[in-house]
């Protein structure tokens, strides 16, 4: 990638540095306001967007731990590799609504020899509406799985939280 493109793709990111959330303590909040692109004909968040809204929290968790996804997809050396998501739990509980203001949170409830089991809880107002438990795995282009890094590892564990329960 050129400086040019380079600095176009991130362009921007220190005027909002809040932008992909933040990390509190052991989790990561990500703030998403709900639109009416993200409603059905009710104004109620469409049920898939809520698995929209987590992969935007994961995406920025791994983005602000300093985790390169793209350099992991397009590698100096060694095989490409990505994360993918392997597993799915998601427990609708209350319905979001056009102009919410949700939070996703992000915690790490453990780490495997090439996957990662996070759980991500959507709050309104402080109110849990969705749970969701994802496990993602680090596959190389051939599909098969890739053994976590130390950069991916070392990053991670201090948020490990097994004991978590909201």
């Amino acid at each position: 990638m050129s400086k040019t493109s380079k600095s176009h793709a991130s362009g921007g990111a220190h005027d909002w540095p809040d932008i992909a959330g933040r990390i509190e303590g052991d989790r990561h909040v990500l703030p998403i306001r709900v639109y009416f692109e993200d409603t059905d004909c009710g104004v109620v968040v469409y049920h898939a967007n809520f698995l929209k809204f987590c992969e935007r929290g994961r995406s920025d968790f791994i983005r602000l731990l300093g985790i390169d996804a793209q350099g992991l997809a397009n590698p100096e050396a060694g095989e490409p590799a990505i994360f993918v998501v392997r597993h799915v739990e998601i427990d609708y509980l209350k319905p979001g609504h056009m102009d919410d203001v949700l939070e996703i949170v992000t915690t790490c409830a453990e780490i495997g020899s090439a996957s990662l089991k996070l759980r991500q809880d959507v709050m309104r107002d402080g109110t849990l509406i969705v749970r969701a438990v994802v496990t993602v795995v680090l596959v190389g282009r051939s599909g098969k799985p890739q053994r976590l890094g130390a950069l991916v590892r070392n990053a991670l564990q201090r948020f490990v939280n097994q004991a978590r329960e909201t």
